[in-house]
């Protein structure tokens, strides 16, 4: 139930004290979410909302669900969308690779798919750029975590949604035609690999 090789390498060196007592509140309340599911044996699941579900969506979606497994959290379900649908930033798929993740590409489309494997014995992650309430995310019982301002702003309300949390990150979209472009987004999988991996590493887990 172990991690890809390359991914469990790259977890253990990430360092959970980076995340400050300001970030901490603002994570807090999804700890509450996961936990009181948890307490309750019920599912968890999480859907990451951010403008075009093209980079931080994906970003936080994928380590989630990768912490998730590490921490031995059970049932947890983790989703991404956007308040329009546009494709994933290839940038994303790079660094995803970079950290260990074994990337297949699916479709060869305007809004490709890939197939995102982050260990030997669980279904692969399929990544594609869609709307927040797309058929394949959850309808009821979810947590929305909306991952930009700007989602934030236009989607006063998540229908479905059991709570509201949000958790903002910068954009890297803002460095797309410098020299810094793969530096930033690695920068920015890693600050969310580190905030999902001190969310999952709070849950307390019944025997």
């Amino acid at each position: 139930m172990k991690l890809l090789e390359k991914i469990s390498n790259f977890v253990t060196q990430l360092d959970v004290t980076t995340v400050n007592d300001e970030r901490k509140q603002i994570l807090q309340p999804l700890i509450d979410f996961i936990q009181t599911k948890q307490d309750k044996n019920e599912v968890i699941n999480l859907n990451f909302i951010c403008t075009h579900n093209s980079r931080r969506s994906h970003l936080a979606q994928i380590w989630a669900q990768t912490m998730a497994h590490y921490y031995d959290v059970p049932k947890v379900f983790c989703y991404s969308g956007g308040t329009e649908a546009t494709a994933v930033y290839p940038a994303v798929v790079d660094v995803l690779k970079a950290s260990g993740f074994e990337i297949d590409y699916l479709a060869d489309l305007n809004n490709p798919n890939y197939a995102i494997k982050y260990a030997e014995n669980q279904a692969s992650i399929v990544a594609y750029s869609k709307r927040w309430d797309d058929a394949s995310n959850p309808k009821k019982d979810f947590c929305a975590i909306m991952t930009c301002s700007e989602a934030d702003g236009d989607c006063p309300v998540v229908l479905g949604a059991e709570k509201r949390v949000p958790i903002h990150y910068l954009d890297p979209k803002a460095f797309d035609h410098s020299p810094q472009k793969l530096e930033e987004y690695n920068q920015t999988s890693i600050k969310i690999a580190t905030e999902m991996s001190y969310v999952f590493a709070q849950i307390k887990i019944k025997n």
